[in-house]
C-alpha cells in the first residue's frame, strides 16, 4: 500500500498557524467601525464607554456648526465651527464624508481617519446614516453597526428626558428617526441598546471579532505560501 496523502497533514499545520497567529495580541489590526442610531438611541454613550474600556480604540471626533450643549466640550464630542469655516474645509477636501443633519452640517476628518489607519488603531466612527453609507463607499472594510431602542415609546422618552432639545427638534428628530429605521438592512450588524452596559459589551464583541475577518489577514495567507 502507497503512503497516506501529505495534504491533510499540510493542512492541519496551515491552521495551526493561522490560529496561533489570530490569536497573538500583538498582531491586531485596524478597523473603521461606523455606528450609526436615531436620536436618542444612546450611541454616544456607547461610544465613549467602548472607548474609555478599549485600548486599541479611538474615537472619531467630527466637525460640526452646531451649537455645543452645556456639557459639551470642544474637541470633546466634536469640534464646533461655524459655517464658513465648515464651507472652508469642505472647498479644501478635508472631510472624509459630510453632511447636513437636523439642520447642522458634520463632518469627519480624512486625514485624522488616514492617520489612525497607520497607527493599526481600531477607529470608532459614531456618524448618521449619510456619512455612514459614503464612508463605508471609500472604506469598503469598514464595519457598519446600527443601535436601535427596544421600542419607538423608549426612543420618544429618552429624547424629552435627556432636556437637552426643544419640542420642535425632538419632533424633527423622531420623524427623522423613522427614516433612518428603514437604512438597518444596509448595516451588518445590530444592537438593541436596552441596557447600556450589555450594549457596550455586545459592540466590544463585535470589534474583537473583527480580527478573525479573511480580508484581514490576506498578508499572513501570501507569506505563508511564500514559505512553502
Amino acid at each position: 500500500m502507497g503512503s497516506s496523502p501529505a495534504f491533510p497533514i499540510f493542512f492541519f499545520v496551515w491552521i495551526l498557524e493561522l490560529n496561533k497567529k489570530l490569536n497573538n495580541p500583538g498582531k491586531s489590526l485596524g478597523n473603521i467601525i461606523i455606528i450609526s442610531a436615531p436620536s436618542g438611541a444612546g450611541k454616544t454613550a456607547i461610544c465613549n464607554a467602548v472607548v474609555r474600556s478599549s485600548r486599541n480604540v479611538a474615537y472619531s471626533v467630527s466637525y460640526t456648526t452646531r451649537r455645543p450643549r452645556k456639557d459639551e466640550k470642544n474637541g470633546g464630542e466634536y469640534f464646533f465651527v461655524n459655517k464658513t469655516e465648515f464651507k472652508k474645509m469642505v472647498e479644501e477636501g478635508k472631510f472624509a464624508e459630510w453632511a447636513k443633519v437636523h439642520g447642522n452640517y458634520y463632518g469627519t476628518s480624512k486625514v485624522f481617519l488616514d492617520r489612525m489607519l497607520k497607527t493599526e488603531k481600531n477607529i470608532l466612527m459614531d456618524i448618521d446614516v449619510q456619512g455612514g453609507m459614503i464612508i463605508k463607499k471609500q472604506y469598503p472594510g469598514a464595519c457598519m453597526i446600527f443601535v436601535m431602542p427596544p421600542d419607538l415609546r423608549t426612543l420618544k422618552e429618552r429624547l424629552v428626558s435627556r432636556n437637552k432639545d426643544h419640542k420642535e427638534i425632538i419632533k424633527m428628530r423622531l420623524d427623522n428617526a423613522v427614516e433612518e429605521v428603514k437604512s438597518v438592512q444596509k448595516y451588518e450588524y445590530l444592537v438593541i441598546n436596552e441596557k447600556l452596559d450589555k450594549a457596550v459589551v455586545e459592540v466590544k464583541t463585535i470589534i474583537k471579532s473583527l480580527k478573525y475577518k479573511i480580508q484581514k489577514n490576506k498578508k499572513y495567507f501570501n507569506d505563508f505560501f511564500d514559505r512553502g
